[in-house]
């Protein structure tokens, strides 16, 4: 595979490989593989890559390219530790939907082109249209609110109940756009926040991001390095939240296990740094990352933490 072939345009790459440090022989992790832009610049360092998706288009491409020193897996990124026999140098994130699945109509991610109402990344279980035309309407109103930063998810969520049943992305932003009164010269198109909140919801991001990221600690030898790349607040809340409970930063503790000054486990992260977003002149290259923030930070020798990662946003 080529850059060329490439519909995907890693975001903050040279950031990334900066920030996981890649030398010859070592083992990384692309838990997030998609088009393979992080995992071909990891390669070309010498290092190794374990590549994870659940996507099975994802990985049918990737098998074709056939890349040397690059494994693939198919699977969520939760079960890297369950996946991978031993202890790995660097772990990388790309959280999100990925161009590439926007870009194709048939799965549903995008209202820009009708199509199904699908969105699954891992193309089985609940779908987007089985969501919405199952749910009642206080499941809808809280995942839109939750998950989208709906403020008038209540009455989005009564219009998709009463237009039910609901099968195309075309139908369902109609929906949403009427019930808002959104016009033509909106800057935003308000079935944004929906799209993605329903996505978020039947995918069970934030909870396989959560999983992800102890799966990660657990993987990551002593001195092994995490770089984190989100797209939104939700995410990007979780991630500063991990690392700076687990480098020993935070203030108190979680709704799961409130932290005691003299008794809680030693940091299993350091160098925890700034968050890091992209210049301007890639935003210009890639709107897409001027979303885009990066979080890193390095593995110390100390256990993996037992508690567990605190998914404040579940509904």
């Amino acid at each position: 595979m080529t850059p060329a072939d490439a519909p995907h345009v890693p975001v903050l790459l040279a950031e990334v490989v900066a920030a996981l440090a890649p030398a010859p022989g070592e083992t990384m992790v692309d838990a997030t593989f998609g088009a393979g832009g992080y995992s071909r610049a990891l390669l070309a360092t010498g290092a190794r890559v374990i590549a994870f998706d659940r996507d099975p288009d994802a990985i049918r491409v990737g098998r074709g390219a056939a890349d040397e020193g690059l494994t693939l897996i198919e699977a969520e990124f939760s079960r890297i530790d369950d996946e991978i026999d031993g202890q790995v140098d660097g772990v990388t994130f790309d959280i999100g939907v990925s161009s590439m699945q926007l870009d194709q109509a048939d799965r549903g991610f995008s209202f820009q082109s009708d199509g199904p109402l699908d969105m699954r990344m891992a193309q089985s279980g609940l779908s987007a249209a089985d969501f919405v035309n199952e749910a009642d309407e206080e499941q809808i109103a809280d995942v839109l609110f939750h998950y989208g930063d709906e403020p008038r998810s209540r009455r989005v969520a009564r219009a998709i109940v009463a237009a039910r049943p609901l099968t195309r992305t075309g139908e369902l932003a109609a929906v949403v756009r009427k019930s808002l009164g959104h016009r033509a010269h909106d800057k935003k198109d308000p079935a944004t926040r929906t799209f993605q909140a329903i996505r978020i919801h039947v995918n069970g991001e934030l909870g396989e991001l959560a999983d992800g990221l102890a799966a990660a600690e657990r993987v990551l030898k002593p001195g092994g390095r995490l770089a984190v790349v989100t797209f939104h607040s939700l995410e990007d809340r979780m991630v500063k939240r991990f690392l700076r409970d687990r480098s020993g930063k935070s203030p108190g503790g979680s709704r799961h296990m409130p932290m005691a000054a003299d008794s809680g486990p030693a940091p299993s992260f350091e160098n925890v740094g700034r968050a890091v977003r992209a210049g301007e002149e890639e935003v210009a290259r890639n709107p897409r990352a001027r979303s885009a923030t990066l979080r890193m930070a390095k593995r110390t020798a100390a256990p993996a933490w037992d508690r567990p990662v605190d998914e404040e946003y579940s509904v």
